[in-house]
């Protein structure tokens, strides 16, 4: 018994121990850089790209095993109730005679080899190049999926730093509220303003409430996208939300053939080609090789298995080539080239926008870099000059120079001008991943 308990004893050390390095983990800040890394291991959707790669690897043997021998082995027993006869002619006089026995068995071996089949050939070359479609399909799922988490990650952060703004604002009007709760004690407030404050505090703490949920919310979000649990508790440091001076480095046009998008349009280019390429080998003749051997035998009776058989074997073989020469198949072949053909000049079409589409991201993201970094610059003049405005106002206030009107006003605005910095800065860091993916260098964010 007591060596059970100490058993029982030593196995909760062990698995407390197991267990420590997790708490302690997901107590630990998560950088970006640590998001990245952990989306691309264990987000669905890129787990699922690279089962696709390995899925993709078995396509390209299932197709070669086309060209390889097949190889089948064949055996059968039969049993004849009633034997069956034929009526034959000897010098004018018929006569029936029984042909077979009543048992049969055989076992044989067959194969056979393509020669030449371009449909076969062509589809080897479609199998080679699948793979190629199924790793930049991954890459392609990755950079998206680089690119959703660290959006995410910078709400997640902007969220933060505006409910620090609500918690400024509410600690500043409860002192406000006790300086007007005292005067209005000592008679010199009148009980509107109390009310008026109290209104003010109750409207900031439901703001605030509503921003906890909001960034309760993102964070899940961003941890599905990270294809974390979203019960694992994570904290981001406000160092990964820096401050902006300047502008990155533009160019006037990018380089578009290194974008993973064109890779996979080449690639899907080279696919239908090889699609149309199959479609026309069906005009083409096929020739295989065949053979068997095939051993063969006969008893009145099932002692196939007896030392002392009285069954009669026999083998036989046979190799053979197979020709086969399309004549006329009602234009099928036909109508499937040009069904492929359809298909490359709508891929055309969509080379088209695609180039369109990512050069009109790269355009929007350098005037959206602009226009936050001068609503940047802006909006921080404007918050230290609102914050400067507000630390006058109140004490001028304190000093009855100033109406309790002027004090919320003044908050008010100050408060609005924080939010516009922190949002500027948040369409700033969107807009700068969005200039990296579209330079190609979107996995330059994991670090």
């Amino acid at each position: 018994m007591k060596s059970r308990i100490n058993i029982v004893k030593l196995l909760l050390i062990l698995f407390g121990l197991t267990a420590l390095p997790e708490l302690t983990s997901a107590q630990q800040k998560v950088t970006l850089g640590e998001a990245l890394n952990y989306a691309l291991q264990n987000n669905i959707k890129v787990r699922k790209a690279r089962l696709d790669i390995e899925g993709g690897k078995y396509k390209v043997e299932e197709v070669r095993a086309q060209a390889l021998p097949q190889i089948t082995g064949t055996s059968g027993l039969t049993y004849n109730p009633i034997i069956g006869q034929q009526v034959v002619d000897f010098g004018g006089q018929l006569q029936t005679l029984r042909f077979g026995q009543k048992w049969n068995s055989n076992a044989g071996i067959q194969l056979s080899q393509q020669l030449f089949n371009q449909q076969v050939f062509t589809g080897l070359q479609a199998a080679r190049s699948s793979t190629e479609y199924y790793n930049l399909t991954a890459q392609l799922t990755e950079e998206q999926i680089i690119e959703l988490v660290a959006n995410n990650y910078y709400q997640v952060l902007v969220n933060r730093q505006q409910l620090t703004v609500v918690d400024n604002n509410i600690k500043n009007v409860k002192t406000i509220e006790k300086i007007i709760a005292n005067q209005y004690k000592n008679g010199l407030a009148k009980k509107i303003d109390v009310d008026r404050i109290q209104v003010n505090l109750t409207n900031l703490e439901t703001q605030r409430e509503q921003t906890i949920n909001a960034i309760t919310q993102l964070e899940n979000q961003l941890k599905f996208a990270m294809g974390m649990p979203v019960n694992t508790q994570i904290i981001l440091p406000e160092t990964e939300l820096t401050e902006v001076t300047q502008l990155p480095q533009f160019t006037d046009s990018i380089a578009l053939a290194n974008r993973t998008e064109i890779k996979l349009l080449d690639t899907q280019d080279k696919l239908l080609s090889l699609q149309r390429k199959a479609y026309v080998a069906e005009y083409y003749p096929s020739l295989a090789l065949s053979g068997n051997y095939t051993y063969s035998s006969q008893s009145g009776g099932f002692d196939f298995l007896s030392s002392n058989a009285s069954a009669i074997g026999f083998g036989s073989s046979a190799v053979g080539l197979t020709l086969r020469v399309p004549i006329f198949n009602g234009f099928l072949t036909r109508s499937k080239i040009r069904q492929a053909d359809v298909d490359i000049r709508k891929a055309r079409e969509d080379r088209k926008e695609t180039t369109n589409s990512l050069n009109l991201a790269y355009e929007n993201a350098k005037i959206q870099l602009k226009n936050s970094l001068n609503t940047i610059n802006a909006q921080k003049r404007n918050a230290e000059l609102a914050q400067e405005i507000y630390k006058s106002t109140q004490n001028n206030y304190n000093n009855g120079l100033a109406s309790l009107t002027d004090l919320l006003d003044t908050e008010s605005s100050l408060t609005e001008a924080q939010n516009s910095y922190t949002q500027a800065l948040l369409n700033y860091k969107i807009a700068e991943i969005q200039l990296i993916k579209s330079n190609g260098n979107i996995k330059s964010l994991v670090k």
